[in-house]
């Protein structure tokens, strides 16, 4: 009966071993934490964990707001380009009524350049009808020459309101740029190329020569 209640009472009782890791359950867990608080790149992993979960949680919102940002951004180039469309229609016009205008100034030019022309050469060709009415009346040839004088001076003076002027000759020397001889006379008169005779005056415009004067010229032998 004493071995039965002994082994009774064995059976009861916790054995050591299971006792002692129950007691030292506890203290590892709380070492464990203890580590795990005390562990800063833990604590560092743990909170970028929660922080990504946190994104996670709201997904369609960080979305929709960058559909929004991008949706303004395309209407903003959307405008710029109707603008830019615009300017760009407006300049093709401009320059194309330049172009037409420009083409009418140059039709102009070409066809009414001479306008200012015939206008100052007008009062001369009234001088030469007057003169013709005068020549029926006329017996005098000096009288004559007077008037074909007058005529010409007035002629001249309208070439030199255009800014044409005749080119001098006759005691000049002779200008290669200015002169053609046409004619080489001997003479112990004059000096070495100089000018003798004007055969044809030559004119220049400004400083344009629009012919060159043909002249005899002085060769001394």
């Amino acid at each position: 009966m004493l071995k039965k209640d002994k082994s009774k009472e064995n059976e009861l009782q916790p054995s050591s071993k299971q006792s002692s890791a129950e007691a030292l359950t506890p203290a590892s867990q709380d070492k464990k934490e203890e580590s795990t608080t005390e562990n800063p790149f833990v604590q560092e992993a743990e909170e970028i964990k929660e922080t990504s979960e946190q994104k996670q949680e709201q997904p369609e919102m960080v979305c929709y707001e960058d559909f929004c940002e991008l949706k303004d951004k395309f209407e903003k180039l959307e405008d710029d380009k109707k603008t830019v469309d615009s300017h760009y229609i407006r300049l093709a016009a401009d320059f194309d009524n330049f172009r037409k205008r420009q083409e009418q100034e140059r039709e102009g030019l070409l066809k009414y350049g001479a306008e200012d022309t015939v206008k100052k050469l007008l009062p001369v060709m009234d001088t030469f009808e007057r003169a013709q009415k005068s020549f029926k009346e006329l017996d005098d040839p000096e009288k004559l020459k007077e008037s074909f004088d007058a005529v010409q001076k007035q002629f001249i003076d309208a070439l030199e309101k255009l800014g044409v002027e005749k080119i001098e000759t006759v005691g000049k020397e002779f200008d290669p740029n200015l002169h053609e001889a046409i004619m080489q006379t001997p003479s112990e008169e004059h000096p070495d190329h100089t000018v003798i005779a004007e055969l044809q005056s030559g004119y220049k415009l400004c400083d344009k020569i629009l012919r060159p004067a043909l002249v005899n010229v002085a060769v001394n032998e």
